[in-house]
């Protein structure tokens, strides 16, 4: 199989292939077991099509109208009118990877067999990813239950032909042109297609799937990051010893530990307090960043688990089973994923918390065991990194408001058939946002940490070789160039994509070896 292609098979994809759909543009091909399965499934829900009785979503209406029988000459309309009847969405447009990886997941299940969607349908759901051609689905219109609707129903609406969709070249054009372009035939949907392209957990899916994704970046980033702090702090790392955390043993704890132990080695700052100005303990945020970071991880490991389950599934309602029944479920309702994307939203508010206590402790001269207040060049003539750590204390604010749980709320709809939601959209959108905000914080935690670290290094100290070789990396980046100026304006963005690129993390592990 070439490496940027994507077989779609019928058991689920992996985490890896989405993001590669989504992220990376992968080509998307359907398994010869896919086509079989899809083309096995339809001719169960022909033939259910052509009975007197009535078959939900193939015969009947929907959700609240789900009573009534609809005669066969006006299914092809209905199904075509729930596609645009749904596609209701408002508000800005979604980001491209989100449509790109809700496509493809919509995709995934539909080749799963249980959908009863014809193969051409499916193969349509292809072309269209492979053209680079996204749907503009926007940021309201899911609640997380019955399926994230409005967004499925706007990317529903381009494989008829209808409504807008942004070209690879960038540009929004109406999605007839954009499919003639590329020589894919818009298709005519048939009895149960328009519901199966509508209901799954598709969108808040992808959105957790990149979110993990992220978040292992960021979390070994605040490690390095956490045990910059504690050298230019000239803090203890003996907390940090592996007897210590295997009497606890919460491996994402031990990993992290592990991590800043890795960081530090060789370093002649840790303990230099215990020779002049003996110390105790050093502060929580300083002593306490393995139990904080791992819980963290550990946090993010449940998560995956959930993510992995839910892309071996297949979400419709109703499905095809192998024994030829068509039946009603509740498996499209967004519980699982919307309890996850949650608990991302507050573990990840309590990394940027910890983090940015330390950066405080970093520019208050009395707290800082012999750094210049703000680290300043010449403090009271500039004002050193002041304002940085007040813009990270208004993300941190922030990512407080966004780790209030939005699967918590529910909100009745459909005239009280859908009576209990899950806000999983909902959740994963302020989570994209919470993880862009922790990128932010770790960033400025990094400028803070390594600008302490090179002024010890000045008073004739000697950093940790990780810790020269994150320096000498941020130099080479251009986040921080020569000369005692650099810091006057401080390149909080450049920093922020140093971290967000795993810069960090690479420019560390040749000195470390490989970090958890």
């Amino acid at each position: 199989m070439d490496m940027h292609t994507v077989v779609v098979g019928t058991s689920g994809t992996t985490a890896q292939d989405v993001i590669a759909v989504a992220r990376g543009n992968a080509r998307v091909e359907l398994s010869a077991a896919a086509v079989d399965a899809l083309a096995a499934a339809r001719e169960i829900v022909d033939a259910l099509a052509a009975k007197p009785e009535p078959v939900y979503g193939v015969s009947t209406g929907f959700g609240a109208l789900a009573s009534r029988h609809i005669s066969q000459d006006l299914r092809t309309q209905l199904q075509r009118n729930i596609v645009r009847s749904h596609a209701a969405g408002m508000g800005p447009r979604v980001e491209r990877e989100v449509v790109r990886a809700l496509m493809f997941l919509r995709l995934k299940t539909v080749a799963s067999g249980h959908t009863g969607v014809r193969p051409e349908v499916a193969q349509t759901m292809a072309d269209v990813l492979n053209a680079g051609i996204t749907p503009v689905v926007h940021e309201y219109g899911s609640l997380g239950c019955s399926g994230d609707l409005a967004p499925l129903s706007h990317c529903a609406l381009t494989l008829m032909g209808e409504g807008e969709a942004e070209g690879s070249d960038g540009t929004v054009r109406p999605a007839g042109e954009l499919l003639a372009a590329h020589g894919i035939t818009p298709v005519e949907l048939r009895e149960k297609e328009g519901l199966a392209l509508l209901n799954g957990t598709d969108g808040m899916l992808g959105m957790l799937v990149m979110a993990l994704a992220d978040l292992k970046t960021l979390y070994t980033s605040a490690d390095i990051t956490a045990a910059l702090s504690l050298e230019a702090l000239l803090g203890t790392d003996k907390v940090l010893a592996p007897e210590l955390h295997a009497i606890r043993p919460h491996p994402g704890q031990g990993a992290s530990a592990d991590n800043m132990l890795r960081v530090l080695a060789g370093s002649g700052l840790t303990g230099h307090h215990q020779d002049d100005a003996p110390r105790v303990q050093d502060a929580y945020s300083v002593r306490c960043a393995p139990q904080v970071n791992g819980a963290g991880r550990d946090t993010l490991d449940y998560a995956g688990l959930v993510a992995d389950r839910e892309l071996a599934s297949a979400v419709d309602n109703p499905v095809v089973l192998p024994d030829g029944r068509v039946e009603s479920n509740g498996n499209f309702h967004g519980a699982p994923v919307a309890y996850v994307l949650d608990f991302l939203a507050i573990v990840a508010a309590d990394l940027g918390s910890i983090a940015e206590r330390r950066t405080d402790r970093l520019l208050d001269k009395n707290r800082s065991h012999g750094l210049p207040p703000f680290l300043a060049d010449d403090a009271g003539v500039d004002s050193g990194l002041m304002i940085a750590q007040y813009t990270q204390a208004a993300l941190v604010s922030e990512m407080k408001r966004l780790a209030v749980p939005a699967s918590a709320d529910s909100i009745p709809s459909s005239a009280m058939q859908e009576d209990h939601v899950s806000m999983g959209w909902s959740a994963a959108r302020k989570l994209r946002t919470a993880v862009d905000n922790l990128a932010r914080i770790v960033a400025v935690e990094l400028y803070a940490a390594t600008r302490a670290v090179e002024l010890r290094a000045a008073g004739g100290l000697t950093p940790a070789p990780a810790s020269l070789a994150a320096i000498e990396a941020l130099r080479a980046a251009g986040v921080q160039g020569p000369g005692p100026d650099r810091f006057l304006s401080p390149d909080l963005a450049a920093a922020d994509a140093f971290v967000r690129a795993g810069k960090l993390v690479a420019a560390v592990e040749p000195v470390t070896g490989p970090l958890a």
